[in-house]
């Protein structure tokens, strides 16, 4: 999308004119900062610069990924939360985003007041897989061996209340087994303990940890979702081979400051959404396990204020304590 064309469009949402015209000529009139509100080398990472090439290519400005990890993406969700409501710092974050609620007894944003949806971008499929040593060719074999082992088999998390954490909980309780989680700093570390053998397990998105499956330092037994995937040639699904109905997906959305006008909210959705359906980017993410979504910014919302509820009653289930 050539600049003239971008301001075209920004300036076709505006229901009045004057300075929202104004800012359709100007916006980005600086380099956009997109958060990733997780370490280098983890999907959002990943995704964040995928993304972030083709929205400075579209909107000839650039669009800098700014990794702030920690505190389950508290950390980056929070520099967001507080930023200008101007379109030139976003935020790209998962399902933590609807999990630390439950988690911690308080936060310093506001879930629903403080940050405007953007867009959906992406579901991220989920793979189980072991150390090489772990002798379990399949999940059912891994849950023999959990069942014959109770509570010595360990599974590497990127934090507590993260996605990843909470899918190997339900895991658990649906395969009737006791494991424990060791909780690491990101993904990267947690990837790092499965290869050197310091965790046996680790339930991981499938853009992190497909390298590693396909250089042989980790073995994948099945993935998340409810269909196999084109990006692992013969690994099963969970429900297919050992938990008939497991289904567990990652999202991967872009939030920006409340407060943002609707026309930058517009431009940002309609200009990812069709980043996302280009030909070679489409072909890359479903290479790494991701499904493009591209929901609208109110669809988006639906989905946080449905998940919040979804992941409170999780999380009080599991026996989980905010912090």
């Amino acid at each position: 999308m050539n600049p003239h064309a971008t301001q075209a469009l920004l300036c076709a949402t505006l229901a009045t004119a004057g300075t929202h015209c104004s800012l359709a000529q100007t916006y980005p009139a600086r380099p956009v900062r997109l958060i990733a509100a997780s370490a280098p080398g983890g999907t959002s990472d990943i995704l964040a610069r995928m993304l972030a090439q083709k929205l400075t290519e579209a909107f000839k400005q650039q669009v800098v990924v700014d990794n702030r990890a920690g505190a389950s993406g508290i950390l980056g969700t929070d520099a967001v939360a507080k930023a200008p409501p101007d379109g030139h710092t976003l935020l790209l974050i998962q399902p933590s985003l609807t999990i630390n609620p439950s988690m911690f007894t308080k936060l310093p944003y506001d879930t629903i007041n403080d940050l405007a949806p953007v867009i959906n971008v992406v579901d991220v499929a989920q793979c189980v897989s072991v150390h090489p040593s772990v002798p379990a060719r399949n999940v059912k074999e891994l849950i023999a061996l959990a069942k014959a082992q109770p509570g010595t088999l360990a599974s590497g998390t990127p934090g507590a209340g993260t996605h990843p954490h909470l899918t190997a909980e339900l895991f658990q309780q649906m395969a009737g087994i006791k494991i424990q989680q060791v909780v690491y700093k990101g993904v990267s570390p947690a990837l790092i303990a499965l290869m050197s053998g310091e965790v046996a397990i680790a339930f991981s998105a499938v853009p992190s940890v497909l390298p590693y499956i396909k250089s042989g330092k980790v073995r994948a037994l099945g993935v998340t979702t409810a269909k196999p995937l084109a990006s692992l040639p013969g690994v099963p699904t969970l429900s297919s081979s050992a938990l008939p109905g497991f289904e567990s997906t990652q999202w991967f959305g872009i939030l920006a400051p409340a407060g943002t006008p609707r026309a930058v909210i517009d431009l940002l959705h309609q200009t990812i959404s069709r980043i996302s359906n280009s030909p070679d980017i489409k072909e890359r993410m479903s290479g790494m396990g991701m499904t493009p979504i591209n929901s609208t910014p109110e669809q988006f919302a639906a989905l946080i204020k449905t998940e919040l509820q979804t992941w409170a009653k999780v999380i009080r289930m599991a026996g989980i304590k905010p912090q």
